[in-house]
């Protein structure tokens, strides 16, 4: 038995939960966990006798640590019959997720001064299920607020390098890309990059035909992929290494999907920029073959890619060249996501369905629980500096998953949390079913009041 994380641990804890398969951060094995309060005071063997108020064995269930989202786009205040932050942490605790970060757009205002966080703050207010940080925004002309955004416990600052698909939340330009790096460098914060150069960006009309490219795609969706090549992705990620080499800033890439990327960022990093990367479970699952005309619900930027591209984004991961997979859940109205690819909403709504989805992916490629963990709870936490998150680890907060890795089940769209009953999931098989999730030591009930906290960055 491990010692307890402070010297009043009590005589009798809790909880205690027993599993044979305890995802902990040297591995899986048979373990038993003991909450104090909030906490995890002990961790032991799976038989070791451990004096509780209350015991579960979970056997062959898994117990890991609950997921971090670090990108999630809840919408409130503003458009909170996108989503808002009920219905999404909702859908997060459904889905195994403790911790989400909200992004600072689509909701208005967005989150680029401190009384639009405020606004935001006050939205949230005993409305969470899961614990919420929020990042804030890098616009065009908003570098003063980034110290007082910073000192108000955001966690980092998102800009898009091309159109972000609302008008509130502009792109930098390449100068502005700089700034906001020199800015961040300044204040030891974090940089998050929507990364594509809309240089590289091509219009369609709506019957599908592409504008400023050679592209012939034989579908709808081909259509729409050969508007937002690789090479958009590829090109911005040079310029964000460049910005980032320049002023010593530490930036993070989001939603990678164009694995031809990934040599730049290796080679970036072994000169010693600091960059980190995320990608997505959709960009890993699925693939840009199996997509049917008119299936809108697939749509997002930057796109999903061909099955040799998904692969190679497996191979990054296995390799440790992509750092994170977090669900850039992005959800709007049903009527956003009718019509064709050219002009319906590019977000995909998936914030419940991560776990199963990535396990899908990982089991049949001979991959373990624990490499999930490393992605999905401990890499996010780390990326926003939540050390108390995303482990099963000695002092952490009690924030667990119970997840059955056997089951077998069908997605049906209008049985998820979040607002809209809207994902690209609907009707596919899953392997991998989220039992229970606990919230510092207390199991989620979501017809019961909601027991989030709002977060803030610690001091680094």
């Amino acid at each position: 038995m491990t010692d307890p994380y402070d010297i009043a641990a009590p005589v009798i804890y809790d909880l205690v939960l027993r599993s044979r398969r305890t995802v902990l951060p040297d591995g899986e094995r048979p373990a038993a966990v003991a909450i104090a309060g909030e906490r995890i005071a002990v961790i032991g063997d799976y038989d070791e006798p451990i004096p509780a108020h209350r015991t579960e064995d979970l056997r062959d269930l898994a117990l890991l640590p609950g997921l971090v989202d670090t990108h999630v786009h809840v919408n409130e205040p503003g458009r909170t019959e996108w989503e808002g932050f009920a219905t999404a942490t909702r859908a997060a605790a459904a889905g195994g997720v403790t911790t989400i970060v909200d992004m600072p757009l689509n909701s208005l205002p967005p989150t680029v001064d401190t009384a639009a966080l405020a606004a935001k703050r006050d939205a949230a207010r005993d409305q969470t299920w899961v614990d919420t940080g929020f990042w804030g925004g890098a616009i065009p002309g908003n570098d003063t607020e980034l110290k007082g955004l910073h000192d108000a416990g955001v966690f980092g600052f998102k800009c898009f390098t091309a159109p972000s698909g609302v008008d509130e939340f502009p792109p930098l330009d390449t100068a502005g890309l700089h700034r906001a790096c020199a800015t961040v460098a300044a204040l030891d914060a974090l940089l998050l990059v929507h990364a594509e150069d809309p240089a590289h960006l091509h219009a369609a009309d709506t019957a599908g035909r592409i504008h400023g490219s050679q592209a012939s795609p034989s579908s709808a969706f081909g259509s729409f992929l050969a508007t937002r090549p690789p090479e958009a992705e590829t090109s911005a990620v040079r310029e964000v290494i460049a910005g980032a080499r320049a002023t010593g800033a530490r930036v993070h890439l989001l939603h990678l999907a164009a694995a031809e990327a990934l040599a730049d960022i290796d080679a970036a990093r072994r000169e010693g920029v600091r960059i980190t990367v995320e990608t997505c479970p959709h960009y890993l699952h699925l693939a840009a073959e199996r997509i049917l005309d008119g299936a809108t619900a697939f749509k997002c930027c930057p796109p999903i890619r061909g099955e040799a591209n998904r692969e190679a984004l497996w191979d990054g991961l296995a390799d440790g060249r992509i750092d994170i997979v977090v669900s850039d859940h992005s959800p709007s109205p049903p009527g956003m996501k009718t019509g064709d690819f050219a002009t319906s909403w590019g977000g995909i709504a998936s914030l419940q369905l991560g776990l199963p989805v990535m396990w899908t992916e990982a089991r049949r490629r001979g991959l373990a629980l624990a490499d999930l963990a490393r992605w999905m709870c401990t890499g996010p936490a780390d990326l926003v500096g939540l050390d108390r998150k995303g482990r099963i680890a000695t002092g952490a907060d009690a924030d667990l998953v119970v997840f059955d890795p056997d089951r077998e089940w069908t997605v049906r769209a209008e049985d998820l949390l979040h607002r809209h009953p809207v994902t690209p999931y609907d009707r596919e098989t899953l392997t991998g079913g989220v039992v229970s999730t606990w919230l510092r030591g207390k199991r989620i009930d979501t017809d019961a009041a909601p027991r989030g906290r709002q977060l803030r960055r610690s001091p680094r």
